[in-house]
């Protein structure tokens, strides 16, 4: 359990892990998790996923995180925040101090993301190895103080580990 309220932020490529992570994480530090995914399809019944829309399923993800940490609610926002210029702004908008923001970012190997891509059912996520390939075209990584994971691992064994950096800060 953290004792100040935090948001946790955790990027990556689609398939990469993000949400099972995020799931998994919230039991551990009690946090709400906020998934862009599930934002969008609950908000837009045919997602376009053009620019105005994005912006829109960002914004709606930034006004609910800044509610939760005003709340004293810890938050995890999933989301792909694909490039250092999103974040730099997400991070600006936010108005939380540093510290009490954490970036994880998820990486793992390719065949492990096309496996999990396939695999993929009744999920709220539209990505497709497509999607990923064309992500990974623009996806730049993150600089600066961060926390990264390969999610080929065990979630529990990932999540243990980021608990504990995030818990040793507080």
């Amino acid at each position: 359990m953290l004792n100040n309220t935090d948001i946790v932020i955790i990027c990556g490529l689609p398939g990469v892990g993000k949400t099972t992570l995020a799931k998994d994480l919230a039991k551990l530090i009690n946090a709400v998790v906020l998934s862009s995914d599930k934002i969008r399809k609950e908000l837009i019944h045919r997602p376009t996923y053009k620019k105005q829309e994005r912006r829109l399923i960002y914004d709606v993800l930034l006004l609910l995180a800044r509610y939760l940490y005003n709340a004293k609610v810890n938050c995890i926002l999933d989301a792909t925040f694909n490039t250092e210029n999103s974040r730099k702004k997400l991070m600006e908008r936010l108005s939380v101090p540093r510290e009490h923001i954490y970036i994880v970012e998820c990486i793992c190997s390719v065949d492990v993301v096309i496996s999990r891509l396939r695999d993929r059912k009744n999920d709220y996520s539209d990505a497709d190895i497509s999607i990923y390939n064309k992500m990974k075209k623009i996806y730049e990584p993150v600089k600066g103080k961060h926390i990264i994971v390969d999610t080929s691992e065990p979630s529990k064994v990932n999540t243990a580990n980021i608990a504990t950096q995030i818990l040793k800060n507080n």
